[in-house]
């Protein structure tokens, strides 16, 4: 969530940053004119609470003194009425002020370039060169189904469509790429946690997949029996999600909670199956794993202090982006522009992997800095000289299993058709 005071202080800069972020107009201006109201009587609140406090120290030293109080009494009566009144009105204005916020985007920082789509976005550097084959490299699906590592016809059988099933030596892989990030991760720093892949509905809004982007989310329906229960005793009911990715979860660990300095940086890595709809993708990427329901994935999240966030990033990029070229995979860096960013982030830079058959870059991962956007809403802060502030959360894929698993088979291809596997991955096999 956007700091408040940003807003109030200077709402034309903040509707600037917002523009390029695609935001419905209607929305700013309905923001625009309640932060304004709620500005305008916030300060009224100020002057009637000043004049009261004023006012109470008149009165004592009348009363001390024995003068005549009574107008002044009167005058205290009537001003704590109105200071009544108005917090009542303060408190409504906040409300749908704080409810405003919840849909709307963090502003892109400095580093992030100014534009509509991703035409906008600019390359930063390209890493490793894509290898020339002297025969046309065929797509990953085609590659899958010669040698039996993706059952795409299961998936469907056993859920629907945008789901499929691994097996053998592509199930093998799976696992081995699963547990080659997760151990690089580690030595790199981060620390591994196995979190639940269900959480309830105050997590979605600490990182800032609810409310706006519920439809994407998969809801879990039915009754949990909590601990403390009696037999036969049905929930209370608690609405519950499975994670669109475990960024969720592991920056939630923090959710409320006020961190040591010494602690930070808290640096964590996890690998949880995703589960997302892709409301929106119809047609998009229908053949292949490239886009599915579910998904496995290693995650990486850091907690910073303000001062350590972009540095992090860096660390962050750089322990992705080695992973690929541990692999071997070409790969590119792109620094996203505002109006590419997802709905939390103030920057991001993508990494995208080179995939021959398709002959083009695809994103394998997106590094993202918060700020404090998600702090902000989840309540991460930490102590310093005798003081809360707000921490700073990253987050990005380190990396999307699925994809990678299409870039090895891509890009070890054969002529015949079959896959080598990177020395990198042999000892996890």
């Amino acid at each position: 969530m956007i700091d408040i005071k940003i807003l109030l202080n200077d709402f034309d800069f903040v509707s600037k940053k917002l523009q390029s972020r695609k935001i419905d107009l209607s929305l700013l201006e309905d923001l625009k004119n309640i932060a304004f109201a709620y500005k305008t009587k916030k300060q009224e609140l100020e002057r009637l609470q000043a004049h009261q406090n004023k006012t109470s120290k008149l009165f004592a030293e009348y009363k001390k003194e024995g003068k005549d109080i009574q107008v002044l009494k009167n005058d205290l009566e009537i001003n704590k009425q109105n200071i009544s009144n108005l917090e009542k009105e303060v408190d409504v204005l906040e409300e749908k002020l704080n409810h405003l916020l919840l849909n709307i985007p963090n502003l892109p920082d400095s580093q992030t370039p100014v534009g509509n789509d991703e035409n906008a976005n600019v390359e930063i550097k390209k890493i490793l060169l894509p290898k020339k084959f002297d025969f046309i490299p065929k797509e990953h699906w085609e590659l899958a189904q010669k040698n039996g590592w993706i059952d795409f016809e299961a998936g469907v059988k056993l859920a629907k469509s945008r789901f499929s099933v691994l097996r053998g030596m592509g199930a093998r892989l799976n696992r081995a790429l699963i547990n080659f990030m997760l151990d690089y991760n580690q030595k790199a720093g981060f620390e591994m946690v196995v979190t639940p892949v269900i959480v309830n509905k105050e997590m979605l809004f600490g990182t800032g997949q609810l409310p706006k982007f519920e439809e994407d989310m998969f809801k879990v329906s039915g009754d949990f029996e909590e601990s403390d229960q009696k037999p036969g005793e049905k929930s209370k009911g608690h609405e519950l999600y499975l994670i669109s990715t475990s960024e969720i979860t592991l920056t939630n660990l923090y959710n409320d909670t006020i961190i040591p300095l010494e602690d930070l940086p808290i640096m964590l890595t996890a690998q949880t199956p995703c589960f997302r709809k892709e409301a929106g993708s119809a047609g998009k990427d229908t053949r292949g794993i490239i886009r599915q329901h579910q998904f496995d994935k290693v995650e990486l999240v850091a907690i910073t202090h303000p001062q350590e966030s972009q540095k992090m990033q860096q660390k962050m990029i750089e322990t992705a982006s080695n992973i690929l070229c541990e692999l071997g995979l070409p790969h590119r860096l792109m620094q996203l522009c505002s109006g590419d960013l997802g709905f939390s982030a103030s920057n991001t830079v993508d990494i995208e992997v080179w995939l021959p058959g398709q002959n083009c870059y695809r994103e394998i991962s997106s590094i993202s800095n918060t700020l404090d956007f998600q702090a902000r809403r989840a309540k991460i802060r930490f102590k310093e000289d005798k003081k809360n502030s707000l921490a700073h959360t990253l987050n990005g894929s380190s990396l999307a299993v699925g994809r990678t698993l299409v870039a090895i088979m891509e890009n070890y291809q054969t002529k015949d058709g079959n896959i080598e596997i990177p020395q990198a991955l042999q000892k996890y096999l």
